[in-house]
């Protein structure tokens, strides 16, 4: 499947959804949970009636499908406040592969699908064992017939490639090592909530060019603002994801090796784990090449009095981030962290006709 984001959510019956620069959400208006508005099953058909007439006035399919998905995904962020007044899935069951575990992602997917009024089914790393015990194909040609959506977290990216080549419902990406959709999506409303869009703001990564970085590259690709990753010398991100997103021509893309330098004048400051799942024998190794990337109070005041911080969590306070910034006003990882469910519960209703 080719499209603007094409690893996003992986589905045979659409193409892949994006945010892009075209919504009319443009204002620095900052959305807050006092503010929320009730959004029930009729609210939520007249926003797609809204968008169905104003999608056919951009210039591509994928961009109307991008303006209608960051629609969806605002409207579910004035929903927080009036959980359970949406009954869009009821009757309906999603598959969740976990390969991987996780705390985040577990949770806000089966929350968030009970809040819709759906059945989520857990399969963790021993229930299925997917490429020993049973081949991928095999499984996304069970699973299909049992589930109206598959949701997967697993470490080989091919694998989530697979799943959704088989399978005859949509599969999104919960997590694979190359990448992290879910989570930049999230990003991306926590960004809109606190500082009103993402167009033309600073966002400053540092610490490893992992599979978000991947993603959030794969986010510049679509809107414009200016992205950097500030990383150890031999740890930057895939030369080819870099590549695309500077051919996007949307963005300004920095890659550096510097992180003082490279966090002056942030808006948003982002880190992560040093080790993620999967390379916790190389910690100590990690420890001592990425002495420099710690983000600390002293490395947040380069970045201005305004700029937010971000973490995907799980954080190693004291290694990669001090408890202080963790807790820190500007610290804005706890409204990040919900925003998964948000954000991800805005794919689902796409994803299945809403």
């Amino acid at each position: 499947m080719v499209a603007a984001m094409a690893s996003h959510v992986s589905t045979p019956r659409s193409p892949a959804l994006s945010l892009s620069s075209s919504s009319t959400f443009s204002s620095r208006t900052t959305l807050t949970r006092s503010s929320a508005v009730s959004l029930s099953s009729a609210s939520f058909s007249s926003i797609r009636l809204r968008v169905s007439c104003q999608a056919s006035s951009v210039t591509s399919d994928v961009k109307g499908l991008v303006f209608r998905y960051q629609i969806l995904m605002l409207a579910y962020a004035n929903e927080k406040c009036e959980r359970g007044t949406i009954n869009l899935s009821k009757g309906k069951s999603m598959s969740m592969i976990f390969a991987k575990p996780s705390m985040r992602t577990h949770v806000s997917f089966e929350t968030g699908f009970f809040l819709l009024g759906g059945h989520a089914l857990y399969l963790g790393p021993d229930d299925i064992q997917m490429g020993k015990r049973e081949e991928t194909r095999d499984v996304a040609r069970v699973l299909c017939r049992y589930n109206d959506i598959i949701t997967a977290r697993v470490f080989a990216h091919q694998d989530i490639l697979d799943l959704a080549n088989y399978s005859s419902v949509p599969v999104v990406n919960g997590l694979t090592d190359h990448n992290h959709p879910c989570q930049v999506m999230a990003d991306a409303l926590t960004i809109i909530e606190h500082i009103g869009q993402v167009e033309g703001t600073k966002v400053v990564y540092v610490g490893d060019g992992n599979n978000m970085v991947h993603s959030w590259l794969e986010l510049a690709s679509v809107i414009p603002f200016h992205f950097v990753c500030a990383c150890p010398k031999g740890f930057e991100p895939d030369k080819a994801r870099v590549l695309k997103a500077e051919q996007a021509g949307l963005s300004k893309i920095e890659i550096v090796n510097d992180a003082k330098e490279a966090i002056i004048g942030a808006d948003v400051v982002c880190s992560d784990v040093w080790a993620s799942m999967g390379q916790k024998d190389e910690a100590e190794y990690r420890l001592k090449a990425f002495q420099g990337f710690h983000v600390d109070e002293a490395l947040m005041k380069l970045a201005g009095p305004k700029a937010y911080f971000m973490h995907c969590l799980p954080a190693e306070r004291g290694v990669e981030v001090t408890n202080g910034v963790v807790e820190a006003p500007y610290s804005i990882v706890f409204p990040q962290a919900e925003n998964r469910m948000h954000a991800q519960n805005a794919i689902i209703l796409h994803l299945l006709g809403f």
